[in-house]
């Protein structure tokens, strides 16, 4: 089993930054790929970042491409998610994911345990 807590959201104005931190627990944090996603009122929860184990492969939704950066710190058992240039539809609910394996995946149903969430709200 693992254990995964985020924290760092907030409210931010448009075009300010917020970074996300996922505290994992439990089994060993290292053999796990990484996942964030997130999900706004009334829409589907939807793929934002990944990365493998080894911080090598790393992918991130088209809508957040050169403004999120996704990382992690093995020794902390922790993954980040540094969010710049946001945008008020950036609002949402993050989750942080996990799931064994070292292949990067995009879709809910391959990640294995989930946060509780952590509201992002962008205000215009």
């Amino acid at each position: 089993q693992v254990q995964l807590v985020e924290s760092g959201g907030g409210l931010v104005q448009a075009g300010g930054s917020l970074r996300l931190s996922c505290a994992a627990s439990g089994r060993t944090f290292s053999i796990y790929t990484m996942g964030w996603f997130r999900q706004a009122p009334g829409k589907e929860r939807e793929f934002v970042a990944a990365i493998s184990w080894t911080g090598a492969t790393i992918r991130y939704a088209d809508s957040v491409k050169g403004r999120f950066t996704i990382s992690r710190d093995n020794a902390k058992n922790t993954v980040y998610l540094q969010m710049n240039s946001l945008k008020p539809e950036d609002t949402a609910v993050y989750y942080c994911a996990a799931r064994q394996g070292a292949t990067i995946a995009v879709v809910t149903t391959l990640y294995d345990y989930w946060g509780q969430g952590t509201q992002v709200t962008v205000s215009s």
